[in-house]
């Protein structure tokens, strides 16, 4: 890896941690795509994971008092069972296909309301949620769209809603870096970045979440929900337009 890509993945660790310190998704979407510009396939699900790990688990300690533990506890279980299930499937996108997936995602967020009657605090969705996000995170990367289709309708505040789908995210990063990893340590972790890129982006992207979570203090319930939606459009958007180049390029 080039000392320019390190540098660049350090940087987006750092930014986009902060950005989901505020909004609670859109920076690992944004997260996802930086990495996949510099790094194999594979590799990016890993490198995201443990990033991302590091950055969710780190902003659901910064809001402990406001964790949902049940939600929490049957999202895990769920995220074990989807993680066992797609470990029996050898599946690998190709990086025109995971922009695209990538793309299609924040569509998540347009669904009308009415359409489904989903809420995360219910037994039985809670489940649905944890299996469902965590496939979604295994086979695109990402699933924040998704996940917050079943928090819109709870009663929970943004500070409950933020650090609940940060502490329920640390399971579906933990799967992607079992499911992936394991193949990836056969080979003695050809593809990942040097353990120093890790160790610099890491401290960073606590710094990020850190930040964001000040931020987030200074914005109300509806302008977080409003602008969380217009960032992820957007950044699907853009991840759409660069499938459709890749593809051309194929």
């Amino acid at each position: 890896m080039s000392f320019a890509a390190a540098a660049f993945l350090i940087a987006a660790a750092f930014v986009t941690a902060g950005i989901s310190g505020v909004f609670g998704m859109a920076g690992g979407l944004m997260l996802k795509g930086a990495i996949a510009l510099v790094l194999p396939v594979s590799a990016t699900f890993v490198t995201h994971g443990l990033l991302q790990l590091s950055a969710n688990g780190w902003r659901a300690a910064l809001h402990r008092r406001h964790l949902a533990w049940r939600i929490i506890a049957i999202y895990a279980l769920a995220s074990a069972v989807a993680a066992a299930l797609m470990a029996l499937v050898v599946y690998e996108p190709t990086k025109a296909t995971l922009y695209l997936l990538m793309g299609v995602v924040p569509g998540l967020l347009w669904i009308p309301r009415s359409w489904l009657e989903l809420d995360a605090a219910k037994p039985l969705h809670g489940f649905v949620c944890g299996l469902s996000v965590t496939g979604l995170n295994l086979t695109a990367g990402v699933a924040g769209p998704l996940l917050d289709i079943f928090f819109v309708r709870t009663a929970l505040t943004r500070h409950q809603i933020v650090a609940t789908k940060a502490a329920t995210q640390v399971f579906a990063h933990l799967a992607k870096i079992v499911v992936y990893g394991a193949p990836l340590i056969a080979v003695h972790g050809r593809g990942l970045p040097p353990w120093w890129v890790f160790a610099l982006a890491i401290p960073l992207s606590l710094a990020g979440t850190a930040a964001g979570g000040q931020l987030l203090e200074r914005m109300d319930d509806a302008n977080f929900k409003r602008l969380s939606r217009l960032i992820v459009t957007v950044t699907g958007l853009v991840y759409l337009a660069w499938a459709a180049r890749l593809y051309v390029q194929a």
